[in-house]
């Protein structure tokens, strides 16, 4: 859509309200405005089961929909034009009548360690450390590396953790370069953690916009704003998990990159006390993006992925 054709219209963007939803939501607007200068954006702000049930482990209440579900009703009724998400909360599965449109430029992917002491980093914690963290993929994982750390849950904003953080005897809690980076908290990183060691979240740093898929004028504005490389790797990893059978709240990591040579997609599968593990990397054409999720994760489930992720379901 050009600039100089499109006509004045109004367009509401419905997101969370936590800080970091909200900071993804005036990201949006603001990538709007810059392409569309005659489109006027409202944030409208919408609150979901996983922002009202605080004192339960994401893992036990079920990930369908957890942080999208309420946000999704909207879309549907009409009464919000754009849902702006974290990626990775984003179910592989949408409601019927309700599309993926676009994703922006994707942040830095890594996961952090929050110390007490700058440039501390997971090896060097003390022997029977204690790491707070709401996620069994970040939990599966370190304990894999250091089967003599203790986990402690934490749920909450960014803001409510670093809180609960700085009031604790905890030795470091595991966070999200990118929810730390956008809202200006990079002086708590003590070290980032490369993906070598821990494999982030499906479409972890990526923002999503969801749509209806009737709302064409809702679907030319996310397109002018879609970031055509991120599309490609967070194709990769969202097939990758919806072959598994897996939501954002199991032992699941995947990372794909694109380089000269071709689309790399990294992909673990673990059990939740890291002693089972699967990690296995992949390479092909970025044409094949959602065909090589597809095989990798095969790949692991038939090399025992399988039971170990129903062993996890069992669980809950």
């Amino acid at each position: 859509m050009e600039k100089n054709k499109l006509r004045k219209e109004k367009i509401i963007i419905g997101t969370r309200k936590s800080e970091l939803a909200l900071w993804q939501a005036h990201f949006v607007k603001k990538e709007i405005e810059k392409k569309f200068k005659s489109v006027e954006v409202i944030i409208k702000k919408i609150s979901t089961k996983g922002d009202k049930i605080l004192d339960v482990a994401l893992s036990k209440i079920g990930d369908k929909g957890l942080f999208t579900k309420e946000i999704e009703n909207e879309l549907l009724a009409g009464t919000v034009d754009l849902a702006v998400h974290s990626l990775k909360d984003l179910p592989t599965l949408l409601p019927k009548g309700l599309e993926l449109a676009a994703v922006t430029k994707r942040h830095d992917v890594e996961d952090v360690l929050i110390a007490n002491k700058k440039r501390v980093t997971l090896d060097k914690l003390p022997q029977g450390a204690t790491i707070a963290t709401g996620s069994l993929r970040r939990a599966s994982q370190i304990l894999h590396l250091r089967p003599d750390i203790k986990i402690v849950e934490i749920r909450g904003n960014v803001q409510t953790r670093l809180k609960k953080f700085a009031a604790s005897k905890w030795d470091g809690m595991i966070l999200a370069r990118a929810g730390l980076e956008r809202l200006k908290l990079k002086k708590h990183i003590s070290s980032v953690i490369p993906v070598e060691q821990i494999i982030p979240a499906v479409g972890q740093g990526a923002v999503a916009i969801e749509i209806s898929s009737k709302n064409k004028f809702a679907k030319e504005i996310a397109q002018g704003i879609h970031d055509s490389v991120t599309q490609v790797t967070i194709s990769a990893e969202r097939a990758f998990l919806k072959t598994l059978g897996g939501g954002c709240q199991v032992p699941i990591g995947a990372y794909a990159q694109l380089k000269s040579n071709g689309l790399y997609l990294n992909g673990y599968v673990g059990s939740p006390d890291g002693t089972i593990t699967f990690t296995k990397t992949i390479r092909g054409k970025k044409s094949d993006a959602e065909k090589l999720g597809k095989n990798l994760a095969k790949d692991i489930l038939k090399a025992g992925g399988k039971k170990v992720l129903l062993e996890v379901y069992e669980q809950k």
